[in-house]
């Protein structure tokens, strides 16, 4: 993502990035023009990102919060797991979202679409599995992995999280 342009007040709380004072930012909206009462420019605004920022002050994206997985107490970005997955050479697309599970609260659930060539099947499961465990920290890898003709997506691209995760 980058770092925050100087002056502008922004700050993690508990993983969230938050404009902790929005007048600080001169671009943002502070309220509709019908409205009697413009939202006070003091109440920090939520963007609902998932971040981390480094040594140096950049931000790095995880996820938004609605998509983050907590499992066994460990915060999960659903994007790191799908570029794991989609570097391998099976994969031509991926989803990741979370699962209930009794024991760690969800846990990781990939939703793949397989390249020609390759067969579904528990041999490629546990080699994705596999693959996640070597390019992302071992307890990030998908515990459930399903195999689909394709994902559902939105008119402009998106994979339909809300979706998946219904699907359950």
């Amino acid at each position: 993502m980058g770092r925050p342009l100087p002056g502008v007040d922004l700050r993690i709380d508990d993983g969230e990035l938050i404009l902790a004072d929005p007048a600080t930012d001169p671009t943002f909206f502070v309220g509709y023009l019908e409205d009697d009462e413009p939202a006070p420019a003091e109440t920090p605004w939520r963007t609902g990102d998932r971040v981390q920022q480094d040594e140096d002050g950049y931000l790095f994206f995880e996820g938004r919060s609605d998509d983050v997985i907590i499992s066994a107490g460990y915060r999960i970005g659903p994007f790191e797991v799908e570029s794991a997955l989609v570097s391998h050479e099976a994969v031509a697309e991926a989803a990741v979202v979370a699962a209930p599970d009794d024991e760690r609260g969800a846990v990781v659930r990939a939703v793949v679409v397989i390249r020609d060539g390759f067969t579904a099947g528990d041999d490629l499961a546990i080699a994705l599995q596999d693959h996640v465990k070597a390019h992302t920290a071992p307890y990030k890898y998908p515990r459930i992995i399903e195999f689909v003709s394709e994902l559902p997506k939105t008119a402009s691209g998106k994979v339909r999280r809300a979706l998946l995760r219904g699907q359950l």
